[in-house]
């Protein structure tokens, strides 16, 4: 009992102590901001820049698979206009070269869409870094002390800063443009 009595005390000296370490932080407030993510990355207009790149990268492509396209459709219906008249050598002939253009055609459909998609991935991740990157330099300017992203599933206007980031963004992109 005696041990207990001596203990006493200084546990509840350290309990005060703690006590008046943690009150300065807890009244210290703290600034939270949210980022709705998607909609930046949708509405930022460097979005707009790559995508339009993208289509520029890929426009030759692009019109040599339609060409292709407009061959084959030319192709079937000359076919099936003068099958009537074919001969049977003349007829497996053709029916073998549209099976070859058929194959063409579906190959370089695969390999455009693959390579779009892998490009697409690739610009949209080097997108999303500098996204985050611009988020947290605004949010350091700013003051926060904690911004949220993805999975929100509730944030008040009165934390959310996904327009008043995307204002930065495009600031931040426009002043890019004026180098």
């Amino acid at each position: 009992m005696s041990f207990i009595k001596r203990q006493l005390p200084r546990a509840a000296a350290g309990i005060a102590l703690v006590f008046v370490f943690a009150l300065p932080v807890a009244a210290q407030e703290v600034k939270i901001g949210v980022v709705n993510v998607p909609v930046l990355l949708d509405r930022a207009p460097q979005t707009k820049a790559v995508m339009d790149a993208l289509q520029e990268e890929f426009a030759p492509r692009q019109r040599e698979f339609i060409a292709k396209q407009k061959e084959l459709e030319d192709l079937t219906a000359k076919i099936q206009k003068d099958v009537a008249v074919m001969g049977e050598t003349e007829r497996r002939n053709a029916e073998k070269n549209l099976r070859d253009l058929q194959r063409d055609v579906a190959r370089l459909q695969q390999e455009f869409r693959e390579d779009l998609e892998l490009r697409q991935n690739e610009e949209l991740g080097n997108l999303q870094r500098s996204l985050l990157k611009e988020v947290q330099d605004y949010a350091q300017a700013q003051g926060y002390d904690l911004i949220v992203g993805d999975g929100v599933l509730f944030a008040s206007t009165a934390v959310n800063i996904t327009e008043e980031v995307l204002r930065a963004v495009e600031a931040n992109f426009q002043a890019q443009g004026a180098r």
